[in-house]
């Protein structure tokens, strides 16, 4: 096996060996490889262009040219150009006023597709601009650029603190880096905060109270709340309008003129709380327990259930004078011992629901669906007039 020593053309340093085999293509893709540069013709010591890998010989040093005429490297005489790195390997940068000195082959061969890649692989192909030192002129942001040359050294996204990730996106972005492009958009993905839809725990929720005026509303539509326990917290004048609610623990909580319309308060516990003048128009309670609840205003405020869902609630003896439960479904709901003096039940779906021992003295019931209602035990007598539409 022979094996050769590889320089690029005009220098005589950072040279490597390989080992010769195949055909002569095959051994320019190695050198390309190796040299990181774009290899198109090897040149023997004394200028002398080889076409043939037959005329290789075992420890031959050669060198390779991007296509330019071959330049000796023992030739000390060289002009501006040569001398300021345009046939070695190491070049510098003027990236926005601010040097980087680097390597052609860093610029080339991790992202061999990229702008720079293209820019920096043939000789001035593109036309750079150079400053006086002979430094390349590129019209970009120099603390975005560093992050992406040391990934083109070594392969490892590194970006220091204050660093805004998004300008190093950009100028991945810009130079054509495709693959840093698509790492830096999944950590920028992973750093922002994730769409927290988790509920509001009681700590976080008596935070909000305590530092909210008594007399400002406090705004909670459409928050979730869903299991926390909020018993015996002051809760008035609240807006909880379409919030989730859902199996909380709202026992003995004053809920006083309280926003809960559309609200989600399925499975919850509500016993025992004051819900005087609470708005809860088409809300959903269903298999809710509102036992021996306060729903009546002294001052003739009237809390409105309107459209609610109430399928299989326990509201047994709570205190529901003037009561608004108009169309609501109390399907298989369990009112024993309910005060609904002059509660509006018109269209009200009560079937299989308990009335006993209730107190209905004017409540409106026409329209109501009351097949087997269980109205045992009334406290006044139920007039057909209530009930007839």
């Amino acid at each position: 096996m022979r094996r050769v020593t590889l320089f690029i053309n005009g220098t005589s340093k950072n040279g490597k060996v390989v080992a010769v085999y195949g055909t002569l293509s095959d051994l320019l893709s190695v050198a390309s490889s190796k040299l990181g540069i774009r290899a198109t013709s090897l040149y023997n010591g004394r200028g002398g262009l080889i076409d043939d890998i037959a005329l290789i010989r075992d420890d031959d040093v050669l060198y390779v040219s991007e296509g330019d005429p071959f330049v000796d490297p023992q030739d000390g005489v060289r002009g501006p150009e040569q001398r300021s790195g345009a046939h070695t390997d190491w070049l510098t940068l003027n990236i926005g006023g601010r040097l980087f000195t680097t390597t052609r082959s860093t610029l080339v061969s991790k992202e061999p597709e990229s702008m720079l890649a293209h820019m920096f692989r043939g000789k001035d192909v593109w036309g750079n601009k150079r400053d006086g030192q002979g430094a390349y002129l590129i019209d970009r942001s120099p603390e975005y650029f560093e992050p992406i040359l040391n990934y083109l050294r070594h392969g490892q996204l590194i970006v220091n603190d204050g660093i805004n990730l998004l300008g190093v996106l950009e100028e991945a972005r810009f130079f054509g880096i495709e693959q840093l492009a698509e790492q830096l958009e999944g950590v920028i993905k992973n750093s922002q905060p994730a769409e927290d839809h988790s509920p509001i725990s009681r700590k976080e929720f008596v935070r909000f109270l305590l530092a909210t005026p008594t007399k400002s509303e406090l705004r909670c539509q459409g928050l979730n709340f869903s299991g926390a326990d909020l018993s015996r917290l002051d809760l008035r004048y609240i807006n909880f309008k379409m919030a989730n609610l859902s199996r909380c623990n709202l026992t003995h909580a004053n809920l006083c003129c309280s926003n809960l319309e559309r609200a989600d308060l399925s499975g919850a516990n509500l016993d025992g709380a004051n819900l005087q003048g609470v708005k809860m128009l088409c809300s959903n309670a269903e298999g809710a327990s509102l036992k021996g609840c306060n729903f009546e205003d002294p001052s003739g405020l009237k809390a409105n259930l309107e459209g609610a869902n109430l399928k299989g609630v326990d509201m047994e003896g709570s205190q529901m004078t003037g009561i608004n439960l108009r169309v609501a479904t109390l399907k298989n709901a369990k009112l024993k011992n309910c005060n609904l003096r002059g509660a509006t039940l018109a269209g009200t779906d009560l079937e299989n629901c308990d009335l006993s021992g209730c107190d209905l003295q004017e409540a409106n019931l026409r329209g109501s669906n009351v097949k087997g209602a269980i109205f045992e035990e009334m406290l006044t007598p139920l007039h057909m007039s209530q009930s007839v539409r």
